[in-house]
């Protein structure tokens, strides 16, 4: 049978594109590409023979040559891929098409050209039978002398008698030996491609096995740099952690640093403070000193108002005047001495609280 149908014979009468793949003959599980790329596959319908065929070619190469029998099965294993078996050819042809629409498309044209083959075969057995029973009532009907005669007579009587069914014979053996022979030229051609698919398969195989085991490398490495890379990310959350630390700190000294300002601002205004207090402090000594002049010239006068009775009231006088004025001087002093003794106090204490304040720092 010719691959490439000649278009006097056969018509094409459905046209579709596809992936075309056919099974691993060893594993009979794998799909192996027929086609590197989307190709035309189609219908065709011998009107001679009766007989529907889906026919691909890639380029000059035929990649489906399967003629449909009522026995075949088309099934959708997904949305977009569908196969049958043909066991003539010995394999197990997959499509995969660009759209579920397609897909439906192809299936439902194969079920019908399904049902027109079974059609015909049933056709093609009533005519055997009716043909064979014809055949059967015209010996019966033959008289013994006749058929003796015609298988005891000589050859040109038999050439005679048989001479049609003999030349429509011979016409079949014919075309049976051009089929023969361009079956055989056939194999030997898949048996070519065959072996040129299984050095193929091998080489895949073998870069499959390479892939797998770059894959694994990878993945070693791949899990490797995750590894470094979450050490990585947790060393950059301590880091965050001591910046927010440090950060804190850099606060914490600054506040410090303007309370250390404010406090050395307060001791300047102390130290101040504390010179005024200490140029007063100066001053009391003096006022002792004229106070026990006073005291002095007191009792002097004492001493020379006793003999003077008339000036003795004066005398009193502006000696309890005197008095009253010593021991007010007496009390402002005093009062002063306390507020001095607790500003010295209290500078002391302040220093004391500045100096442990720098030494924390």
């Amino acid at each position: 049978i010719s691959p490439v149908p000649p278009y006097s014979r056969e018509q094409p009468i459905f046209t579709t594109r596809a992936h075309v793949f056919q099974i691993d003959p060893s594993t009979k599980k794998n799909w192996v590409p027929a086609s590197k790329q989307a190709v035309t596959v189609s219908y065709f319908y011998d009107s001679t023979r009766n007989s529907y065929r889906i026919i691909s070619v890639d380029g000059a190469k035929v990649i489906i040559n399967s003629t449909i029998t009522p026995n075949m099965t088309f099934t959708k294993t997904s949305q977009k891929f569908g196969q049958w078996a043909d066991s003539r050819a010995n394999t197990v042809f997959g499509l995969g098409f660009s759209s579920e629409q397609q897909l439906t498309k192809f299936a439902e044209k194969f079920q019908e050209v399904k049902e027109a083959a079974k059609l015909a075969r049933d056709r093609s057995q009533e005519k055997i039978e009716t043909s064979s029973n014809h055949s059967q009532e015209s010996g019966r009907e033959t008289p013994s002398s006749t058929r003796a005669s015609s298988v005891n007579g000589t050859d040109d009587e038999k050439a005679s008698h048989g001479g049609p069914a003999d030349a429509h014979l011979k016409s079949e053996n014919d075309k049976l030996k051009i089929a023969l022979a361009q079956s055989s030229s056939n194999v030997k051609k898949w048996e070519t491609e065959l072996q040129t698919l299984r050095e193929s398969n091998a080489r895949l195989t073998s870069a499959l096995q390479e892939s797998a085991a770059s894959i694994e490398h990878w993945k070693k490495q791949f899990l490797a740099c995750k590894e470094e890379n979450e050490e990585l990310r947790n060393k950059i959350e301590e880091l965050e952690e001591q910046c927010n630390e440090i950060n804190k700190e850099k606060e914490r000294n600054a506040q410090l640093s303007r309370r250390l300002q404010e406090l050395e601002t307060e001791l300047q205004d102390k130290e101040l403070e504390l010179e005024e207090l200490r140029k007063q402090g100066e001053i009391i000594p003096q006022l002792m000193s004229e106070c026990e002049s006073v005291s002095q010239k007191l009792q002097a006068a004492e001493k020379k108002n006793k003999d003077l009775e008339e000036k003795v009231v004066t005398l009193r006088t502006e000696v309890e005047e005197s008095k009253h004025r010593q021991t007010n001087l007496k009390t402002e002093l005093k009062n002063f001495l306390d507020v001095l003794d607790g500003k010295i106090d209290e500078l002391h204490d302040f220093r004391q609280g500045l100096s442990k304040l720098g030494v924390d720092n």
